[in-house]
């Protein structure tokens, strides 16, 4: 498998790391009876400030992922790797692992300095790709 395919499954697997680092307090802070629910109504309580954070950091991954996939896609189907695409990828995967505790703890400015080395990353690989 190439190395950006194997960046993009570990990226995926993350995925599913902070969903259950989400998913736990979320569930321990306003209980199940409104978790399982349909949550028509907003919680009678709010999630603490670093479950908010890891919400987020979620949320963010999500948004990202959709670009280095397309990212990774484009390098891998056009037989475009190279040792910048891999070097990329796997910048972008330490990133999105070190962006976790970067926004749980409110590191700033790292936080975002982080999410700007992924993003930047992914653009790379993308461009590489079209060169």
């Amino acid at each position: 498998m190439p190395p950006e395919l194997t960046a993009l499954a570990l990226a995926g697997l993350l995925q599913a790391v902070q969903f259950v680092l989400f998913a736990v307090p979320a569930n321990l802070e306003l209980g199940t009876g409104y978790t399982s629910s349909a949550r028509d109504k907003p919680p009678s309580r709010q999630l603490s400030t670093v479950t908010a954070r890891l919400q987020r950091a979620m949320n963010n991954h999500f948004e990202g992922l959709i670009l280095f996939t397309i990212a990774v896609l484009v390098v891998v189907l056009g037989n475009q790797s190279s040792g910048v695409t891999v070097a990329c990828a796997w910048a972008y995967l330490a990133a999105r692992i070190l962006y976790i505790p970067a926004y749980a703890y409110g590191l700033r400015p790292w936080r975002s300095a982080i999410w700007a080395v992924g993003f930047f990353a992914t653009v790379a690989m993308l461009i590489a790709a079209l060169i």
